[in-house]
């Protein structure tokens, strides 16, 4: 079972990228999208890579961003 941290600060998707810890992404309460990596932020979008040639683009207003790690 996975243990999930809410993102939202920028020192929190910060450390999310540092250690790309995979992301799920959350909007209108519905996933739509889970195990990506950040690879950018800034104030207004959240920047995600899933595979080589993969990226998505998410606004940071509009949708809910969760790390998910592996619990010990």
């Amino acid at each position: 079972m996975a243990y999930t941290r809410p993102l939202h600060t920028d020192t929190d998707f910060q450390e999310a990228l540092d250690d790309r810890i995979p992301v799920r992404v959350f909007r209108d309460d519905h996933m739509i999208e889970s195990g990506g990596v950040i690879v950018r932020f800034d104030e207004q979008t959240v920047v995600l890579q899933s595979d080589v040639a993969d990226f998505a683009y998410h606004s940071r207003s509009e949708c809910e961003f969760f790390e998910l790690r592996k619990r010990s």
